[in-house]
């Protein structure tokens, strides 16, 4: 993702979150002037943002875990691959960084949540009210590195 990204990253943004706080364009330019995040996009052919994925690589050694920031596929360009492609390209930084990958997922969010417990995520708790200011429930979400899910809830 470089700057010139960051409005077709707010476009989406406000078409798939219209009532939970979407992301304006400058929050996408202040997470990639942040050293310890990652972000990938998916262009169409008139370098147009299809697709865009964010996560925190924090910490080092033992106390070393990533957290998913966001992702996001155009409704026209949905269940193509895209969405999995770019949390597998987080996810394989996560698993290079090391420790544990942590997001929230609205609860009632099933194509997302088939998606990430595909991926070796499994749900550990429950924010209440933390979408705003829809007021949605979230699942918070975990994943060991290399997608193991042992000793983890479902």
């Amino acid at each position: 993702m470089v700057p010139a990204d960051a409005a077709g990253c707010a476009r989406l943004e406000r078409i798939l979150f219209p009532g939970d706080g979407p992301w304006p364009e400058e929050a996408f330019l202040e997470e990639l002037r942040s050293p310890h995040v990652r972000y990938r996009v998916v262009r169409d052919d008139d370098d147009g943002v299809m697709g865009y994925a964010g996560i925190a690589l924090l910490g080092t050694g033992s106390g070393a875990e990533a957290e998913i920031h966001t992702i996001g596929v155009d409704p026209s360009a949905q269940r193509r691959g895209i969405g999995r492609a770019l949390l597998t390209d987080a996810l394989a930084a996560a698993d290079a960084h090391g420790g544990p990958v942590f997001l929230e997922v609205r609860t009632d969010n099933e194509a997302a949540l088939a998606l990430y417990r595909s991926t070796g995520f499994s749900i550990v708790g429950t924010r209440r009210n933390y979408y705003r200011p829809s007021g949605a429930d979230a699942y918070t979400m975990r994943r060991e590195p290399g997608g193991s899910t042992e000793g983890q809830p479902s």
